[in-house]
């Protein structure tokens, strides 16, 4: 069996570059979606399919893009809503190393975890983009390397502080007037050299003992960090787009936790997929065409979300010839990504073929409900594992439907899915198979 999540984020979906998608309908409307009401929908549609859980993707300020501005909702508030809609499914939201306080961060996070009874997860990023780092008034982002130091700290710090209470500490003893056991928790000072913190919280233990920790990090730097802490490990694009690529990751990612002393089977490994359905492979091909398909609109957006996220200005390269010879250590984001367009460049492609088919995430997924089905399941048996991370552009409730109703029955009757929960937390979820 594989596991299944779907990674989005609170925003207006079903909007493009292009204008509102055909399918989008009312979504798109403000008093839908800051409102939440899209994702309570989603996230109910996704318990009900038995998903391990839901990724809520953010950025923390409004690009310097004024053309493709995304207005958003914090994650820690969609966290806490989708949590009272539902009862099974796991919710991991997106929070920055760079920008939060590690004490309040931990709090809150914990906080989720009680109030969702244990379904509450941190997906953790360092954040490239320096006009970030000026807005919660700083000049610059630190180095790429040290960025992942700062945030190995912070993990050790927070594992502390979540790990500083003992389980069951009420008292609650008429005799002694209190309401909680003061030996049940363990105080501490912690000073290391980013980050310095009194212990404990005043948040009781987690349900599930820690919240999870999810990562994504394509780097060498991001690969270690990942295997020494996370319990999800996501494989996006960046040049994997293929089952011999994706073995190659999880496999490196299992090597890399077993030097930490960890088992290798204590984290899953999740790759990010855009599965494209049709009634025929024509349809569904001439839907994937249209999707990956670069408008001068699209185009440009795409190199201004890559300017930002990388510090390189793509829009001064030549977008009908290799990408140039730039070392991807040498830049502040998505080194991976970087990687992968180098690449292809030296396999004769031009910049603007490269930058379609990264559209395709890991997999290229297209066909009816059974050849995807079918191409689903021969990958994670040469893989080896762990699950899948579908993600959907643009998002609309028909997409939605199409994966719901169509694809996941069709996996849930081949038994490569679950088709009911067994446990109650995130941890559970993730540790069933």
């Amino acid at each position: 069996m594989f596991h299944l999540a779907w990674f989005t984020n609170p925003r207006a979906h079903g909007w493009t570059a292009n204008g509102a998608d055909r399918w989008a309908g009312n979504d798109i409307l403000p008093e839908r979606w800051q409102t939440l009401d899209f994702l309570k929908d989603m996230a109910r549609q996704l318990e009900s399919a038995c998903f391990d859980f839901i990724m809520i993707e953010d950025h923390v300020v409004l690009t310097n893009d004024k053309q493709n501005l995304e207005p958003r909702i914090d994650p820690m508030i969609v966290m806490s809503v989708l949590s009272q809609v539902t009862r099974r499914l796991g919710l991991i939201g997106t929070f920055s190393s760079s920008f939060y306080p590690p004490f309040l961060l931990a709090r809150q996070i914990a906080s989720v975890d009680h109030v969702s009874r244990g379904r509450a997860g941190w997906n953790v990023v360092t954040s490239s983009e320096d006009w970030a780092a000026r807005a919660f008034g700083r000049d610059k982002q630190p180095p790429h390397d040290e960025r992942y130091a700062i945030a190995d700290e912070m993990l050790d710090l927070i594992k502390q502080l979540w790990d500083a209470w003992e389980e069951d500490p009420f008292e609650m003893s008429a005799e002694t007037g209190r309401y909680v056991d003061p030996t049940k928790f363990r105080e501490f000072e912690f000073e290391g050299k980013y980050h310095r913190s009194l212990g404990p919280l005043n948040v009781t233990r987690s349900p599930q003992g820690r919240p999870a920790i999810c990562q994504a990090g394509s780097s060498p730097a991001g690969r270690d960090f990942a295997a020494k802490h996370s319990d999800v490990i996501l494989c996006s694009t960046f040049g994997r787009n293929s089952v011999p690529a994706l073995k190659e990751f999880r496999d490196d990612i299992r090597e890399r936790m077993v030097r930490h002393g960890r088992d290798p089977d204590e984290a899953k490994v999740m790759f990010l997929i855009s599965p494209v359905l049709g009634d025929t492979l024509a349809a569904a091909q001439h839907r994937y065409d249209e999707i990956v398909g670069m408008t001068p609109t699209i185009l440009a957006q795409r190199l201004g979300r890559l300017t930002l996220h990388t510090g390189l200005d793509w829009t001064k390269f030549d977008l009908d010839a290799p990408f140039p010879d730039i070392d991807p250590a040498s830049v502040e984001g998505f080194q991976g990504f970087v990687a992968s367009i180098k690449a292809k460049a030296k396999g004769g492609q031009t910049l603007r073929e490269a930058l379609s088919e990264q559209e395709t995430t890991s997999l290229k997924l297209i066909g009816t409900p059974e050849m995807v089905a079918d191409q689903m399941e021969a990958a994670i048996a040469e893989i080896g594992g762990d699950g899948f991370l579908m993600h959907a552009r643009p998002l609309t409730r028909r997409y939605l439907a199409e994966i719901l109703d169509g694809l996941v029955p069709l996996l849930q009757k081949r038994g490569l899915v679950r088709s009911t929960y067994e446990t109650t937390t995130l941890r559970g979820h993730l540790a069933a198979f």
